[in-house]
C-alpha cells in the first residue's frame, strides 16, 4: 500500500518511532496524519509540524482509543492506516508486581485489540485498510532483562497473526514492526544492551523500512534483517538457542 492520499493515525506519536513515522508519512504525501500520545505538549508540536491533528490518548483505555478514532474520522473521514505504536518497558522478571504486568498487557496487547475491533469492519466495508502494530524483535526472539516486555510483545505478534489470517483476503493488510534497538527515549541509557548487538537505528531509518515493507505488504517489518536469521536458528534448535540466550544474559547482565 502506498501512503500517498491516505488518512493515517499513529499512537505513541509524540516522539521516537511514532514521530519519525508521522513525519515520513507526511513527506510521502499522506492526506492526513493524526498523532496520539499522553505527552500533550510534544504531541502538539509534532502535529503542527505536519499540519496534522493531535489527540491526547491513553492507549490502555478502550474509551480513549474510540475517542481517537472518532476525532480522526470527524476531521478527515475514513481511516486507511492505523499504526498502533505506543509502548513502554519495565525491567525485571516474574517477580515484578501485577500492576507492571497489567500495564504491559494493556499497552502492548489490548491497545491493538481495541483499535482492530473498532476498525476492521469499517476497513472491510470501505474496500481495504492497513493495521501496523509495533511489536519488537523481542516478540519473535525474547528479552533477557524484561519478562513482561518479552511476553506481551509475543502476544502482540500473535494477535496480529490472527488479524492477518481472518482479514487478509478481505482487503485488510496487517504488518508487525519488529526492530531490535532504536534510539528513542525508551532506550536512552541502555544502548549497550543486547538489543544493540546489530546496531542501533535512528527512528528515521526505521521509517524507511516501514515504507518499503508497506509497499510490498509483507507481514514482518524487520529494520534489522538479521532477526530473520535468528528466528530460523531458534526454530531449528530451540535448546541450543536458549543456551545462547543464557550466554547473552551472563555477558550483559552478569
Amino acid at each position: 500500500m502506498k501512503v500517498i492520499g491516505k488518512n493515517i493515525v499513529i499512537t505513541g506519536g509524540a516522539s521516537g518511532i511514532g514521530k519519525a513515522l508521522a513525519e515520513r508519512f507526511h513527506k510521502e504525501g499522506a492526506k492526513s496524519v493524526t498523532v496520539a500520545d499522553l505527552q500533550d505538549g510534544a504531541l502538539q508540536d509534532v502535529a503542527a509540524s505536519i499540519n496534522g491533528l493531535a489527540v491526547k490518548c491513553d492507549v490502555a483505555k478502550e474509551s480513549d482509543i474510540l475517542n481517537l478514532i472518532a476525532k480522526a474520522e470527524e476531521a478527515y473521514g475514513q481511516i486507511d492506516i492505523f499504526v498502533s505504536n505506543a509502548g513502554l518497558a519495565r525491567y525485571g522478571w516474574e517477580e515484578l508486581p501485577n500492576d507492571i504486568w497489567t500495564l504491559h498487557w494493556d499497552v502492548h496487547v489490548m491497545a491493538h485489540i481495541y483499535a482492530a475491533r473498532a476498525l476492521v469492519d469499517k476497513m472491510v466495508a470501505q474496500g481495504g485498510g492497513y493495521l501496523i502494530n509495533t511489536a519488537s524483535a523481542a516478540g519473535l526472539l525474547s528479552q533477557i532483562d524484561s519478562a513482561p516486555y518479552a511476553v506481551t510483545k509475543h502476544a502482540a505478534i500473535a494477535f496480529a497473526e490472527t488479524m492477518a489470517i481472518r482479514y487478509g483476503d478481505k482487503g485488510v493488510r496487517v504488518s508487525v514492526l519488529c526492530p531490535q534497538q532504536v534510539r528513542t527515549a525508551m532506550t536512552e541509557g541502555r544502548l549497550d544492551q543486547v538489543a544493540s548487538v546489530d546496531g542501533t537505528l535512528e527512528p528515521e531509518e526505521l521509517a524507511d523500512c516501514v515504507i518499503e515493507t508497506m509497499d510490498k505488504e509483507e507481514f514482518l517489518i524487520l529494520p534489522h534483517p538479521q532477526v530473520l536469521d535468528y528466528m530460523q536458528l531458534k526454530s531449528s534448535n530451540y535448546d541450543r538457542w536458549l543456551g545462547g540466550m543464557r550466554k547473552l544474559r551472563d555477558r550483559f547482565l552478569g
